[in-house]
């Protein structure tokens, strides 16, 4: 998989996988505003099975924001995160929160190069792939690598996150 950096267009995210020596594929198309699920959207523009296509959704554990990365296919198993990272209850964090603490716009943050490090959980099914599919950091562009090389650089845990 080729590099790129943010001179050709790059966002925090190529810029941190470049920066991190980390092979990957931008992955562009052109994005509708009146999709329903960016996700599914990405998925079916790049032509890619959506349980290769994950989706980075923020919650909050105990008081702090948190990462969980699933395929678009299924959905984030809340109780499942929290027990990953050992806390008590997990819920979906606020938008306006997710946007602030990662730089990134929903349907476009990215689990790599966000503007402050969080706790992430990757779902294992992840790695029955030798490559899979993440928001790039913006709406239309996500980035192809693979599943360790994203564990690698977000310091992700694995557990079963999906349902």
């Amino acid at each position: 998989m080729a590099k790129k950096s943010r001179a050709a267009g790059g966002t925090p995210a190529t810029v941190a996988l470049t920066q991190a020596g980390i092979a990957y594929e931008v992955r562009a198309y052109e994005h509708d505003p009146r999709a329903e699920s960016y996700g599914a959207e990405a998925a079916e523009a790049l032509g890619v099975d959506p349980d290769r296509v994950f989706k980075t959704l923020l919650a909050t554990l105990d008081g702090s924001l948190v990462v969980g990365v699933v395929p678009v296919s299924g959905h984030l198993d809340l109780k499942a995160l929290a027990k990953a990272l050992d806390g008590s209850k997990a819920l979906m964090a606020d938008v306006a929160a997710a946007e602030r603490a990662t730089g990134y716009v929903a349907g476009g943050i990215s689990p790599v190069g966000q503007r402050r490090p969080h706790r992430t959980v990757l779902d294992a099914s992840a790695l029955e792939h030798d490559t899979v599919l993440v928001s790039g950091g913006r709406r239309g562009l996500d980035l192809e690598i693979a599943p360790q090389d994203l564990v690698a650089i977000t310091g992700a845990v694995i557990a079963t996150i999906r349902r």
